[in-house]
């Protein structure tokens, strides 16, 4: 992909993650059941990945993983200040780099757009939201092909992110990038790209960690499908890896 290309494709996923958000913000019930639901699926995500929160090597990408971006945390500040600094990334940092923001907005894009189907569907039973209960949404709403998407973007976005680390002026120009981004009030996306380098660059190579993360969301997906909601609600506070 040539560096316009990962420039259209960045701007083109801010338009539909601000689309997909916009029809939620206009729903004060919707929010709050929203609230609710990532509630529930970041303490799923702390179960299933309880190993890997605590370990000495692969802790800190857990935790940038499962907060920032598979989590419960609303990233839409970070849509609206990608957008706008969009111009500075374009002459500072390379198109691998551009791409990796650019899968992380996607990713955010279709989390929003699943996670509001599985409400929807789930009505006021988010409220007492259990694993039987998630699973038969997550059955009745389908989607097999975004679920695959979504699960591809995280593996794709965490070898890109342990690619740059491989490249050391990436850094560089991340530390170059700080001062302005403060002063143009874009510290949260500033400290968005800085965690996840620093993140990953700590493990010394990337791979086993996101072979680990997405070998078990693929086989979670796979087994609720099928209908077996055990795996929804297993818990690795196992010794770390």
């Amino acid at each position: 992909m040539t560096h316009d290309d990962a420039v259209a494709r960045l701007v083109g996923e801010l338009e539909r993650a601000e689309n997909a958000r916009a029809v939620a913000s206009a729903d004060p019930t919707f929010l709050a059941r929203r609230a609710d639901f990532r509630a529930w699926q970041a303490a799923r995500l702390a179960r299933t990945h309880a190993d890997l929160l605590a370990s000495p090597r692969f802790g800190a990408a857990a935790e940038f993983f499962l907060s920032d971006l598979y989590g419960p945390q609303d990233i839409s500040v970070h849509t609206q200040e990608v957008r706008r600094i969009v111009p500075v990334m374009s002459r500072t940092l390379p198109a691998a780099a551009i791409e990796t923001v650019a899968d992380a907005i996607e990713l955010d894009a279709l989390s929003e757009e699943l996670d509001a189907a599985m409400i929807s569907a789930l009505g006021e039973r988010v409220e007492t939201l259990d694993a039987s209960a998630y699973a038969e949404a997550y059955r009745a709403i389908g989607h097999r092909a975004e679920r695959t998407r979504q699960i591809d973007l995280i593996e794709h976005l965490g070898r890109s992110l342990d690619g740059l680390t491989r490249h050391p002026f990436i850094g560089a120009a991340l530390k170059m990038m700080r001062k302005p981004a403060e002063l143009a009030g874009l510290g949260a996306l500033q400290s968005f790209l800085e965690r996840g380098y620093a993140a990953f660059r700590v493990m010394r190579g990337g791979s086993e960690f996101v072979e680990i993360v997405a070998g078990r969301e693929r086989a979670i997906s796979e087994a609720t499908f099928a209908g077996r909601d055990e795996m929804l609600r297993a818990d690795r506070s196992a010794a770390p890896p």
